[in-house]
């Protein structure tokens, strides 16, 4: 067997590994981690989707034990505006969409219309972003009391929609990862790596550090970042970019003191010229960014931009310019090494999926972990699931950007003519007359359901959509009672439940 892992950076990802690990294996597996001091962290992934609570739960942790030394806040949904250029908004809830008679709510939605809003007549969780509501009640019920504590639980055992996320401060988290991890075990250097030096074979021997010398394993994780020292440099593993249908390569990002305002439940992502704004709200900050593409837009010209739509609150808070490497390697696992997060593919955080991305490679390496046979079909198993997830993302993101009715100026008109990946247009092509469905959507794990393509297209505005046809002979009596049901329901949360703010201030 193995018994020596080497992560080889710290951050979010190496923390987020080494405590993984340590959790599945105990002290059955030697994990060290080398990180140099003073190598600063990208900072960016504070938003999460709800799967991250597999994470905490694997860990054995409750809310009240990390979520206020990360500054963490509850995450509902995405809140979408002026993707439409006309300054409307709407929400990608954590919310899976109910079903009258074999149709959906949307498909109903189509056909009767019922309101202005489809995700306000459609589901219950807008409202309660509207009113900037905490998912709990001050005793710390859930408003939907099915959902229960599941510890040990993984991704792929996740049968339903939790209704929440997280927003925390990813170097926050990544510093009370160490205190867990090495309190349990964990090994811990800080130094620099100065070399990686390979065998015979072309595998990872050790890496050479300035202070330890040479430091030996098994297995090597890279999470290094964008510089895949290991992984990208060492083993000179091929990069895929997704720059043809993804153009955002860069952000800029600004930490602004929170003002003490009611705090939203949610992400927003704000439309711009050449990209959008993501404001996500911490207890003690705003964290808030713009990401955005080169091609179209100057660093000066996106710093003067969220500047100014941030206000006088950005007023001597330092910038944070940031160039994204978007794409993957061609395989994550390369002999006796592993990337994990940003050393092995990112994506632009439009749907928060960077922290999903390393949870689902660390999750997958535990299924996977190797003995001294090194099995090529554990190797190639966990590549294909790893480019799968990152190829499913990079589609669904792409729609996105399709599927936006704004077309103001040369970057939003571009959204519609550049190539599509793989496999979009045709399934494009019947969502116009059937909504996405488990059949037609991208056909391998990438952690987005279809009601959360849904949500994207009818949002969006840009594809016209039309209801079944079908549904023109159906009684549609039940189905108007359901849209009543979910506005009942959701006014009455909003009236029972705590602001986010007050809930957070009480616990």
């Amino acid at each position: 067997m193995l018994r020596n892992v080497l992560v080889v950076g710290g951050g979010t990802a190496g923390w987020m590994t080494a405590s993984y690990l340590r959790a599945a294996f105990g002290d059955r597996l030697n994990v060290t981690v080398v990180e140099s001091p003073n190598v600063p962290a990208i900072g960016v992934g504070e938003a999460t989707f709800s799967t991250v609570r597999h994470f905490f739960g694997y860990l054995g942790l409750e809310e009240s034990e990390w979520m206020p030394h990360c500054q963490a806040t509850y995450k509902l949904g995405i809140r979408y505006e002026n993707w439409r250029g006309d300054g409307t908004y709407f929400y990608h809830p954590f919310e899976r969409l109910r079903v009258v008679d074999g149709f959906s709510l949307t498909d109903w939605w189509l056909h009767l219309k019922p309101g202005e809003r489809f995700d306000q007549d459609c589901f219950v969780i807008p409202r309660l972003c509207d009113a900037q509501r905490s998912p709990r009640f001050l005793d710390g019920r859930l408003f939907e009391q099915e959902f229960t504590a599941q510890f040990r639980t993984t991704l792929s055992e996740q049968d339903t929609q939790f209704p929440y996320a997280y927003h925390f401060d990813a170097a926050l988290l990544a510093r009370y990862l160490t205190g867990w991890a090495t309190s349990r075990g964990v090994g811990h250097v800080l130094d620099h790596v100065v070399d990686v030096a390979l065998d015979e074979r072309g595998w990872i021997s050790h890496v050479v550090t300035s202070d330890h010398g040479e430091l030996h394993a098994d297995l090597f994780v890279d999470c290094t970042g964008f510089r895949s020292l290991l992984l990208g440099k060492a083993l000179n593993e091929p990069f895929q970019s997704y720059q043809d249908t993804l153009p955002n390569d860069s952000a800029v990002a600004l930490r602004v003191p929170y003002d003490g305002n009611a705090m939203r439940p949610c992400t927003t992502a704000t439309a711009q010229d050449a990209g959008w704004i993501w404001t996500i709200p911490l207890q003690s900050r705003i964290g808030t960014g713009y990401v955005y593409a080169r091609d179209y837009c100057t660093p000066e010209e996106a710093e003067r931009t969220l500047r100014a739509f941030v206000g006088p609150a950005a007023d001597g808070v330092e910038a944070n310019h940031i160039r994204m490497r978007i794409g993957r390697s061609a395989r994550s696992w390369v002999h006796n090494c592993v990337g994990v997060g940003l050393a092995a593919g990112f994506v632009e955080p439009l749907e928060s999926t960077g922290i999903f991305f390393i949870q689902h490679a660390i999750e997958q390496l535990v299924k996977h972990f190797p003995d001294a046979a090194w099995d090529d079909g554990l190797r190639d198993s966990y590549n294909r699931l790893c480019a799968n997830v990152l190829d499913g993302v990079r589609e669904f993101l792409a729609l996105h950007y399709y599927a936006a009715s704004r077309q103001d100026n040369r970057y939003w008109h571009d959204t519609k003519t550049r190539p599509l990946p793989d496999g979009l247009r045709e399934r494009l092509t019947e969502w116009r007359v059937k909504l996405p469905n488990e059949e037609n959507i991208f056909p391998y794990y990438h952690g987005f359901e279809p009601y959360s393509y849904t949500a994207i297209l009818m949002g969006m505005g840009g594809v016209p959509l039309g209801a079944p046809p079908a549904l023109g002979l159906v009684d549609a009596t039940v189905a108007r009672k359901e849209f009543q049901h979910v506005r009942d329901q959701g006014l009455d949360l909003v009236d029972r439940l705590p602001g986010q703010s007050e809930y957070l201030a009480r616990r």
